[in-house]
């Protein structure tokens, strides 16, 4: 007998609607389909379809007009670009030399909190992370990263001690969806010990989740040192 089946997510909704318009079958100007015939098609609730095209919306890829419905842009608003590199290269750019340290490493269930961010089953496994990244003799980066088993079974073996979870996703997993936030939170805890810093003390701080096809791979919330600088391009 069959499982009960694992309920369709915003984000894979949202990953389909942006590879038909990649792909063209839904064309610039297209009229996409209302929010009620799309749930019936992807079996899932309206509210689900709705946060998915507002997403899509807030990114400039579709336009949403009260009684005119919603459609494909014609002009998709031009965004910056923050893509997501291997720490090791972002350090030897600068003519630095590199050294990474595994400072913890746990698997476990996944925290309420997890598992609702990433939309995982309850108790789904997950690997956690914590890690040092140094420029020269300087510290430049604290990782704290959480990864899906279910999404990446191979993390399960991965000892990381030698190479980063960073470095080794972005060789091992693809993914078709990233998300980030960027905000200056207050240096505490064992983040001063590592990163040398005062309590309180403001730290350019990331947090960055990646999908594939819907699915979740990984939550990470990067902490930088002191003099970081965030460049992007459009």
């Amino acid at each position: 007998m069959d499982g009960p089946r694992h309920p369709v997510g915003f984000r894979a909704v949202k990953a389909e609607i942006l590879d038909r318009i990649r792909t063209k079958t839904w064309p610039p100007g297209t009229r996409l389909p209302s929010e009620m015939d799309l749930a019936e098609e992807f079996d899932c609730a309206r509210a689900t379809v709705n946060r998915a095209m507002r997403e899509l919306a807030d990114s400039g890829v579709i336009d949403r007009k009260r009684k005119a419905g919603t459609r494909v842009s014609e002009a998709p608003v031009r965004q910056a670009t923050i893509g997501i590199q291997r720490i090791r290269d972002e350090v030897e750019r600068s003519g630095a030399a590199y050294r990474y340290a595994l400072v913890s490493r746990a698997l476990l269930a996944a925290p309420d909190w997890l598992a609702a961010r990433l939309e995982l089953a309850p108790r789904a496994r997950v690997l956690h992370l914590e890690c040092m990244h140094y420029s020269d003799s300087s510290p430049f980066l604290f990782e704290d990263r959480w990864i899906s088993i279910d999404a990446v079974p191979a993390a399960e073996h991965a000892g990381f001690e030698s190479v980063s979870p960073n470095e080794w996703l972005v060789r091992e997993m693809p993914f078709t969806d990233a998300e980030f936030a960027m905000f200056a939170s207050s240096a505490g805890g064992k983040l001063l010990e590592f990163l040398s810093v005062a309590p309180g003390e403001p730290l350019f701080t990331v947090e960055r989740t990646t999908w594939i096809e819907g699915r979740s791979i990984t939550f990470a919330r990067l902490f930088y040192g002191r003099g970081y600088r965030l460049t992007t391009r459009t």
